[in-house]
């Protein structure tokens, strides 16, 4: 084959794959209505009003009460996902990142699986040290996370998927929650919030240098 036509067929290939992103291609899963058109990010449930929950991590029971004096940011997903809580994760880890050793003493992140069938814990710790140790994983019995989910109003829900090894996703709400160091919460964070937005949104709370109004 020519130079030329190398190039052409290239050309048409890319051309291809640009079409497909504008059409198809949908990483927060806005277009998504379950299982019938893939994976989705999920509408709040309901207003999250916050609260104390116990659920359990490959360290042992974590209790959000007795995370007092930190600023605790929330995350409801599970280690599966393919594409939502990955990119939620990462900008959170990098927004750590930029925080000093004597901030980041003072925050902690929970990754509360809602997959506990398959999440068990070691999975869990596994899957959240590769973003950053502050990011603890966590979960518990079905009841037990839908309890913990109540009180944020976080959504989920299976998406089975036919003819594959998985057998289902989950279609989860992807709100990232901030509770102050008195155990309230204070802030909910959209889907894919840039990780300077997070940082500033954790030195509000910390009284660091990045000071303005909660959103």
């Amino acid at each position: 084959m020519t130079r030329s036509r190398l190039l052409i067929v290239a050309i048409l290939m890319l051309g291809g794959i640009m079409l497909w992103m504008l059409l198809f291609w949908d990483p927060a899963g806005t277009r998504s209505g379950g299982a019938a058109d893939g994976h989705g990010a999920l509408a709040l449930a309901a207003r999250p009003t916050g609260g104390d929950f116990e659920l359990q991590s490959a360290q042992g029971p974590i209790r959000l009460a007795d995370l007092r004096g930190q600023v605790v940011l929330i995350y409801f997903g599970y280690t599966a996902c393919p594409d939502i809580c990955p990119t939620n994760l990462a900008f959170i880890a990098k927004a750590l990142k930029g925080l000093s050793d004597d901030e980041l003493a003072q925050v902690r992140v929970l990754f509360v699986s809602v997959d506990p069938e398959r999440d068990d814990l070691a999975r869990l710790a596994s899957y959240t040290k590769y973003f950053h140790p502050r990011i603890l994983g966590i979960t518990g019995t079905p009841e037990q996370v839908a309890e913990a989910a109540s009180l944020y109003g976080a959504a989920y829900r299976r998406a089975p998927i036919a003819a594959t090894a998985m057998g289902y996703l989950v279609d989860h709400s992807a709100y990232t929650y901030v509770v102050d160091q008195s155990g309230n919460l204070v802030e909910t964070l959209d889907h894919a919030t840039p990780p300077e937005e997070i940082r500033a949104a954790i030195r509000r709370r910390l009284g660091g240098p990045e000071q303005g109004p909660a959103q």
